[in-house]
């Protein structure tokens, strides 16, 4: 006889139970496949979330976290501390039995509001240090996988969709890598609990059979201690285990956010503007370039070069502290510099390493560094002998 049932006769849709029709449907019992793959979603996601996802994740409060290490450190701190204050917790419980065992017969729990304010300040005594310590414990834990303070309400806004129960996704969490890892981390704590339980109250066993013949005390003081060495040494492995959780809930957080190629196309799209925009942007900026280029070369003293991939155009008179930067550009611009010094009859200079040097260090409209005036000077000296020549020239052939 055969089992299968349309959805649409059930007037279920098979997006709504999170199934993918026909293809993820064995042949043998008809269960969908999918439910034993956490990755499906990812097809297609290949390249890793970049700094702007994480840092977006981040403000919506996703961040990896291994709640096996929120869970040891709030075991192990207070244990540790319940160690140290056993003996005044102990005094302060027998202090309280007393307190209350010598007025049972004065006092009437329905009229006397004493009784009610003694009990609160008793239990605030004792139970105080280690809610602290565990609160403590807690945000540090937090802190020190959140890498600082991490302040979010989003994480706690309703959000009913979840409530609908959904078959696929809940077969997919069981049957998921993360599934999986879950129920192997609690296989092992398990065996941790069991073995340290095991092996120490086997090495404690004649104490605890002969505690029938001793005093109350020493009844009590010997469960205590075998209670608090268990807590401590189970706390102690729990975060050894919580080590590897740390790695794989950072390795599987990474994986869940990988991005599909045009994700990362849109994500550059928003974060950078889109190219076409950019590009115009780009060209305005190398005609506002060339504008100021057209106007400040021609009034330049020299124009020193690279030759031809750097240009630095120097202008310099008396009442300058020192010699200005005009204009200076790398390639195109460079050969624009030129081009326009060459037509404005402004002396071209090559000096390769001075070029560079003021290319790095200087802006347009600065005085250049007081380290560069020496070879600066000569380069203009030059310049004004070059200019002498020429004007003797035209005076002899006039």
């Amino acid at each position: 006889m055969k089992l299968g049932v349309r959805n649409e006769e059930l007037g279920v849709r098979s997006e709504e139970l999170g199934i993918i029709p026909h293809s993820s449907f064995s042949c043998a019992a008809n269960i969908p496949l999918q439910w034993f793959s956490d990755d499906a979603e990812l097809q297609g996601k290949t390249i890793d979330p970049t700094e702007f996802k994480l840092r977006k994740l981040r403000e919506e409060g996703q961040v990896p976290k291994s709640q096996e290490l929120i869970a040891a450190l709030g075991l192990l701190l207070p244990a540790i501390l319940l160690l140290f204050l056993a003996p005044s917790m102990l005094k302060t419980c027998m202090e309280m039995l007393r307190f209350f065992m010598m007025r049972a017969v004065e006092l009437d729990p329905t009229k006397d509001r004493i009784i009610a304010g003694v009990f609160f300040r008793y239990l605030a005594r004792l139970a105080t240090p280690i809610l602290v310590v565990a609160m403590v414990s807690g945000i540090v834990s937090n802190l020190v996988q959140t890498n600082g303070l991490l302040f979010t309400t989003k994480t706690i806004t309703p959000d009913f969709t979840k409530v609908i129960p959904r078959i696929g996704e809940f077969f997919k969490r069981i049957f998921s890598i993360d599934g999986v890892w879950n129920f192997g981390k609690s296989l092992v704590k398990m065996v941790i609990i069991g073995t340290v339980a095991y092996t120490l109250i086997r090495k404690d066993l004649h104490k605890l059979v002969n505690l029938q013949k001793a005093s109350p005390y020493t009844g009590l003081s010997t469960v205590a201690s075998l209670a608090i060495q268990m807590l401590i040494i189970c706390a102690i492995l729990l975060l050894v285990l919580s080590i590897p959780d740390i790695i794989f809930q950072r390795y599987r957080f990474r994986q869940r956010h990988k991005m599909s190629r045009q994700e990362l196309k849109e994500e550059t799209r928003m974060y950078e503007a889109d190219p076409t925009i950019q590009s115009r942007i780009r060209g305005r900026f190398r005609d506002l370039l060339k504008q100021n280029i057209s106007a400040a070369v021609p009034r330049s003293s020299v124009v020193i070069t690279n030759p031809t991939h750097l240009a630095v155009a120097l202008e310099y008179n008396f009442s300058m502290p020192g010699p200005r930067v005009n204009a200076l550009g790398a390639d195109e611009i460079a050969a624009q510099i030129r081009k326009i010094a060459e037509e404005n009859g402004v002396p071209i200079i090559e000096d390769k390493p001075l070029a560079r040097a003021l290319y790095y260090t200087s802006n347009v409209g600065d005085i250049i560094p007081e380290d560069y005036f020496t070879a600066v000077a000569a380069v203009l000296s030059k310049v004004w002998h070059i200019n002498q020549l020429r004007q003797s020239v035209r005076e002899l052939s006039a």
